[in-house]
């Protein structure tokens, strides 16, 4: 259920399949329920044993067939190893501080995010570019794909695993939340800007050596334009008359690209 059906089992655990995110599962603060192996996944055991050999922990491992593990894999050619693994939970507390090895909060909230390549593309770009929580919410108009539904945990090479994610809350108490703790929210739009409107910046109006929240909306409708008025500015990124758009996980990788850039020439 786990791996083909990409939904939680009743203790809340969920498939993780390949050597590489059965290795970021390991060494992700997660809790590992099994791991297992087919016949040709045996291989695997080697590169794993560092974590699944500790005396600390007591991983039960469990052994099938090659045919049998076909049968249950997500993945095309599947390479005989998987882990059931519950992810973390988070609260917004947990989300809003900033590890001590960063000078501020820096949050993407995936909000209306259908497509599970894109949820973990952005998790693993934002991820990669120094950002210290995600959020996944529905947008009003359409939900979020599930962080850890294997095509998402695939396109997140794992990040899901290591940023911390609060998953569920409404988009309004979000924002609502973001600004009594001091976080500027920042909507991405694609909208031209009308009489009333937030303030539309460029990427490097932003001074993202503060505490800032990033939202990304869905690939197609975007941000609903009732959140995009309550964030406190939005942010356009600059392109050729001739493109309308760029694709959200490509949007969001140029932003967390120029906070980056900004929040590395801090001490």
């Amino acid at each position: 259920m786990a791996l083909r059906g990409g939904l939680p089992t009743e203790s809340g655990a969920v498939g993780v399949e390949g050597p590489r995110l059965v290795e970021e599962a390991l060494r992700s603060t997660s809790p590992v329920r099994a791991v297992l192996f087919s016949e040709s996944g045996e291989r695997h055991h080697a590169r794993l044993a560092q974590y699944l050999d500790r005396r600390e922990v007591s991983i039960p491992i469990l052994r099938t067939t090659d045919r049998l593990f076909e049968g249950i894999a997500d993945t095309e050619q599947p390479q005989g190893v998987a882990a059931l693994v519950i992810p973390r939970s988070f609260s917004f507390d947990d989300i809003s501080r900033a590890p001590s090895s960063t000078p501020a909060p820096l949050i993407v909230v995936l909000a209306g995010v259908q497509d599970p390549g894109n949820v973990g593309t952005i998790l693993r770009t934002a991820s990669a570019f120094g950002a210290t929580a995600a959020v996944a919410s529905p947008s009003g108009q359409s939900g979020t794909a599930n962080p850890f539904a294997p095509k998402s945990l695939r396109a997140s090479a794992g990040a899901a695993l290591h940023l911390p994610l609060l998953t569920g809350m409404a988009l309004p108490i979000l924002l609502a939340q973001f600004r009594a703790t001091g976080i500027q929210s920042l909507a991405s739009s694609s909208r031209e800007s009308r009489e009333g409107d937030q303030p539309m910046l460029a990427p490097w109006e932003v001074d993202w050596r503060q505490p800032v929240a990033l939202l990304i909306g869905n690939e197609g409708a975007g941000l609903p334009e009732e959140i995009e008025r309550s964030a406190d500015a939005r942010i356009r990124i600059p392109m050729s008359s001739s493109v309308e758009s760029l694709n959200a996980a490509a949007a969001a990788a140029v932003l967390f690209y120029e906070a980056a850039r900004q929040r590395s020439s801090l001490p």
